[in-house]
């Protein structure tokens, strides 16, 4: 063992005893052991040890339940509480409740804005990203005043008149395309070959050899 852990062993009962005690209330070993490994590194084997020993010199008082123990303050070392201490006490215990529960809330709200701050950019980056939408818009500006002094803007009839000759072209196309199918598939019903080997003696390019595919009506 080294002599940091025989230091913790050795006063490992003197600390359990002040925390019991202050404490004041039943612990099994694990409990114990779970509360104060961290702080001061106790072994579960020394809580064990330590715990039995106070049992044993009546410093502490042992509960056994089923095959569990518990561990607590003896309690003839405190005082009598009256009703009336017991009524402070909990009236005491519910307005410190209620600190607690405002307190939560308040750094709820703190830890909130924490976040938003911790977020948010910098003076500096805030400048920085003001610079550059300002370059942006000056760039819009420029394109949009070009846009305006352009002379072959295209006028709302003369775009309605591109859009009905599509229309027009499409649905003519479609039209075509329909009937080129139907004359095709007549002509193969008697043919004896397979209708790629057709379209290759006729000469027949179809849309989908050019990946070329009708609009949407």
């Amino acid at each position: 063992m080294s002599k940091g852990r025989a230091e913790a062993a050795a006063g490992a009962p003197v600390l359990l005893l002040k925390y019991l005690q202050e404490q004041n209330r039943p612990y099994s070993a694990q409990d114990v052991f779970g509360n104060l490994q961290r702080e001061h590194g106790l072994g579960k084997a020394t809580v064990v040890k330590a715990l039995e020993q106070l049992a044993q010199q009546g410093k502490i008082k042992e509960k056994t339940y089923g095959k569990q123990k518990i561990y607590f303050a003896d309690q003839d070392q405190f005082d009598m509480v009256s009703d009336a201490d017991l009524q402070g006490l909990d009236a005491k215990i519910v307005a410190l409740t209620a600190k607690v529960q405002s307190l939560q809330q308040s750094c709820r709200h703190m830890e909130a804005e924490l976040k938003e701050l911790t977020s948010a950019m910098t003076t500096s980056e805030m400048q920085k990203e003001i610079q550059e939408l300002k370059k942006e818009c000056a760039g819009y500006t420029e394109r949009l005043k070009n846009i305006k002094a352009a002379t072959n803007h295209v006028t709302p009839e003369e775009k309605e008149q591109v859009y009905r000759e599509r229309q027009k072209y499409c649905k003519e196309w479609r039209k075509r395309k329909r009937m080129a199918t139907e004359l095709c598939d007549a002509i193969l019903e008697g043919y004896p070959k397979s209708k790629k080997q057709f379209f290759e003696e006729v000469g027949i390019e179809t849309d989908e050899d050019h990946n070329v595919k009708l609009p949407d009506p």
